[in-house]
């Protein structure tokens, strides 16, 4: 199927809306790519976007199931050439551009089945590894296919920028996440600081859960340095991104530490004032 050019402004429209509308860290770090890759990172992030809604927002969990699973079959439609979805025809023509690998959309669209099926209430070690992997690693995969400059990298960054992100956010969001009966802290840790309960408002106010946080932080903080490591040695101007990804959300992880795990239900926001000195930063050189 031909895609019009009408179709085609029209999707570009909507996951550019997507991006603006959400609020997103990544909003200011997607700007600074050349058009045609600006595009596909619209594309792709509105496409996470529209799938973490599904598991989100209220609704039946049968309901949810077939949502995810019509958007399984748009993901086929994109590679078979007759995407319907204003996302899923700004997928295809990134798709056109770049290697985007099928896999790694289905891997997003797997993860946010994890958490339909309660699958992410003090998960184990092991299954919270595999969920960062797919939500946030998968990403890192699509993400380095339009940055390119990764190459003999892309799968171990993808793998440790993911965690890392995830690890930050899931620290960020304990209370958000807690209002959706989610517990991300993995049991093993928890059971090793004396917390038996997997339920998510008694977790967060047991004494001993800012230690279980603690050490989260710092195996974000050690992904960090190693996804640091790595993109030192791709390419310095297309992995942009990648420095920008880690600047942000290292300092929202340095701003969590700062302020402690005594309420660690409490919303936190990085300062005006930092973000900034990192759009600065980053928009300059």
């Amino acid at each position: 199927m031909t895609t019009s050019p009408t179709d085609l402004a029209g999707a570009r429209a909507h996951v550019r809306a997507v991006v603006d509308g959400s609020g997103t860290s990544f909003g200011w770090t997607m700007r600074v790519l050349p058009e045609k890759q600006r595009h596909a990172m619209y594309a792709i992030y509105a496409f996470c976007r529209e799938v973490d809604d599904i598991a989100d927002e209220p609704g039946e969990t049968a309901t949810k199931v077939r949502e995810l699973a019509a958007w399984r079959a748009e993901i086929d439609a994109v590679y078979g050439g007759s995407a319907q979805r204003p996302t899923a025809i700004a997928l295809a023509e990134a798709l056109g551009q770049f290697a985007l690998p099928k896999d790694a959309f289905l891997a997003v669209i797997d993860g946010m089945a994890m958490d339909l099926h309660g699958d992410m209430r003090a998960p184990s070690e092991e299954t919270l590894h595999l969920y960062c992997d797919r939500v946030a690693g998968a990403v890192g995969r699509l993400s380095l296919a339009v940055f390119e400059g990764a190459e003999g990298i892309a799968e171990p960054l993808a793998k440790a920028l993911g965690e890392a992100l995830q690890l930050t956010n899931i620290l960020r969001d304990l209370g958000e996440d807690a209002r959706l009966g989610r517990l991300y802290l993995p049991r093993e840790r928890l059971r090793a600081h004396g917390i038996d309960s997997d339920d998510p408002v008694a977790v967060l106010a047991h004494p001993n859960v800012g230690a279980v946080c603690s050490e989260l932080a710092q195996r974000a903080r050690q992904r960090f340095a190693e996804s640091s490591a790595l993109v030192a040695r791709g390419a310095r101007r297309p992995l942009k991104p990648c420095r920008m990804m880690i600047a942000v959300y290292g300092s929202v992880l340095s701003g969590l530490e700062r302020r402690g795990w005594r309420d660690p239900r409490a919303p936190f926001r990085l300062p005006r004032r930092t973000k900034l000195w990192l759009a600065l930063r980053y928009g300059m050189f």
